[in-house]
């Protein structure tokens, strides 16, 4: 059976409904970078999911096309997820859509490296007709975060944010998003299958202890 993500590490992927605090260890991640408006018909985001699922699935079946990864077992290509920022200091208008920075992200195996990719990137580019020279290989320190899961369409995250931030105030911690710590989400559900108000979508923020004025940077 395929080694499922979600399944394996359901402390990451599954959180409850209401706030948690957890410590997110280092990952490995496929990765594509931009602006803009995230829900523009065939604009910059949309083009990096589609590169960013090319290679993901050529990385999951390289064993068919001959290529050998030391360590490699079977598994379920993770959940699409993203990092997001509207500049200094964290904070984020969901009405200002234009102004979104993001990083579009696929989780790896550890067992693929930087090698491993720059193959994928030139096999899927020649049989997807792609240039997915903007896939890059990145590693992920997030530390210390709060997370929840979201219910319902993306626009209406602030209230699931706002329960975050009155969690962590009740707890001795404060928010902790910057230009180097962005919000984050990882998405469980296919818009192109389910209604908005049934999407399932991860918020994960980075925290730090009410006061300090340091953090805890990943």
């Amino acid at each position: 059976m395929a080694f499922d993500f979600k399944k394996e590490y359901k402390e990451l992927y599954l959180p409850k409904g209401r706030p948690e605090i957890l410590t997110v260890p280092p990952m490995h991640y496929i990765t594509v970078s931009g602006q803009g408006d995230p829900n523009e018909a065939g604009g910059l985001y949309q083009q990096a999911i589609q590169l960013l699922y090319a290679v993901a699935y050529t990385l999951k079946m390289s064993p068919k096309a001959g290529y050998q990864m030391e360590g490699f077992f079977d598994y379920v290509v993770p959940p699409l997820e993203g990092f997001w920022s509207q500049g200094e200091g964290g904070a984020i208008d969901y009405a200002n859509k234009a102004a979104f920075h993001w990083v579009s992200a696929i989780r790896l195996p550890d067992f693929v490296t930087q090698e491993h990719l720059e193959w994928a990137k030139e096999t899927a580019a020649r049989k997807k007709k792609l240039d997915c020279s903007p896939v890059t290989f990145r590693r992920v320190e997030e530390g210390l975060c709060v997370q929840m899961m979201h219910l319902g369409p993306f626009d209406t995250e602030p209230q699931t944010v706002a329960a975050m931030n009155a969690f962590l105030q009740a707890e001795g911690y404060e928010n902790d998003c910057s230009d180097a710590r962005w919000h984050h989400e990882i998405y469980l559900s296919d818009p192109r299958k389910a209604a908005p108000e049934k999407w399932r979508t991860v918020i994960r923020h980075p925290i730090k202890p009410a006061g300090d004025a340091a953090g805890s940077r990943g």
